[in-house]
């Protein structure tokens, strides 16, 4: 099991239980007859609020959304924001790490200094996507 403690530098002042807690909660909720993997997802924001989500799986496979999409889905639908701490689970409660996508997806929403529960304990975005493409080149188009 993870390493949940942290300092003030790590992500030691977020209640990674209630994530915890809200991921199992909206992996309950996931849609996965195909692959029968249900994952749910949640994240603080800056204003404090959790959001989550779970997976939802398509018969034409390429369409089936993250637990991730869902949760930025519902970010986006209570008020936008940006995220400060991010947590996923499968329906064990066993942590997952964002594939590559939805690290993607996360990186266009997070706030600075954002962190992650991995399964090698709390890590910065940048730890999990190093190097990403942002928002940053397109600003700088317009």
């Amino acid at each position: 099991m993870a390493d949940r403690r942290g300092g003030a530098d790590d992500g030691g002042a977020i209640d990674w239980e209630s994530l915890a807690a809200a991921a199992h909660a909206a992996m309950l909720h996931a849609y996965a007859p195909y692959s029968r993997f249900p994952v749910g997802a949640a994240a603080l924001t800056e204003d404090g609020r959790i959001v989550s989500g779970a997976n939802v799986e398509n018969a034409s496979y390429g369409l089936t959304l993250c637990a991730e999409c869902t949760m930025v889905g519902q970010l986006q639908m209570t008020g936008g924001g940006r995220l400060t701490a991010f947590y996923c689970v499968d329906s064990t409660g066993a942590l997952l790490m964002p594939c590559g996508r939805c690290r993607q997806l996360l990186y266009e929403f997070r706030a600075p200094g954002m962190v992650l529960m991995t399964t090698a304990g709390i890590r910065t975005m940048h730890d999990v996507l190093p190097d990403a493409f942002g928002p940053q080149p397109l600003e700088e188009l317009s």
